[in-house]
């Protein structure tokens, strides 16, 4: 998801630098965004090139106006990143999280700047789908909340604002909604393609459950689940024991090629 976000900020005219401290991270991800920005060339968006050409890789966080972190559904993981964020941009730079469901008010206590830090809660492909999760922590300013609300739209997006609860409001719907499809494949209620075509085509969804599951990742969507049992205390939202022994097995969906469908 970083990469698509940093396609549709660079396609919007403004410079970016892509940082990811996993190996091979950034050039899988300029790689994807080669491929997604020679499909919309075709359709009549900017140039690739000329879009590429606004990304510079990086090797470690720099002075930017804006940092939007993009890591592992982890609040470990993330505090470290805000830690250092708050260091290296500028007082002035507001740190914006695309977390899933992890509270903004508890990465915005690791800052120095809890009124600059903000939910940017993008989804997936972020070059395709519209939504974007505005997130406001418990001291986020309204002129941050302002100013990332305006940044959507010129992104071309369509900003949704919400409170800081585990979740927020997507995937406190989304996410049980796949978990409760997850127990009727457990309980053999039907077959994996049988419970996505139900979906598909008896709630106008274009992705089943289980094919939305493997998009996002089943690995995220267990993470997302634990946060909300956690957060919410209650344990309506722990995560299908099937659901969690898929991750436990490595079959996380499309970015390993098997989780609910084989892919490749």
């Amino acid at each position: 998801m970083g990469g698509g976000i940093a396609q549709v900020v660079a396609a919007s005219g403004r410079r970016v630098s892509l940082y990811d401290a996993a190996p091979g991270a950034v050039g899988r991800g300029l790689e994807t965004m080669r491929r997604s920005l020679a499909r919309l060339e075709e359709k009549g968006g900017s140039p690739r090139d000329e879009v590429l050409a606004r990304i510079e890789p990086v090797d470690d966080l720099v002075p930017a106006d804006l940092m939007i972190e993009a890591v592992v559904e982890d609040s470990a993981v993330k505090e470290d990143v805000f830690r250092r964020a708050d260091r290296a941009l500028p007082p002035a730079a507001i740190l914006a999280s695309n977390t899933s469901s992890i509270p903004i008010t508890s990465l915005a206590g690791v800052t120095q700047r809890p009124d600059r830090v903000i939910g940017m809660h993008f989804f997936n492909p972020v070059p395709v789908l519209e939504l974007v999760e505005v997130v406001r922590g418990r001291q986020t300013s309204d002129e941050t909340a302002e100013a990332i609300i305006e940044l959507a739209r010129e992104l071309g997006k369509t900003p949704a604002v919400a409170n800081d609860f585990p979740g927020f409001v997507s995937n406190r719907i989304l996410m049980p909604y796949i978990n409760e499809a997850v127990y009727a494949l457990q309980d053999g209620v039907a077959e994996v393609e049988a419970i996505d075509t139900i979906a598909r085509l008896g709630f106008a969804h274009p992705l089943g459950p289980l094919a939305l599951a493997d998009l996002i990742g089943l690995d995220t969507c267990v993470a997302i689940m634990k946060v909300l049992q956690e957060g919410l205390g209650d344990d309506k939202y722990a995560p299908a024991p099937l659901l969690e022994k898929y991750v436990e097995q490595g079959k996380l969906g499309r970015k390993c090629k098997e989780g609910f469908y084989i892919y490749g």
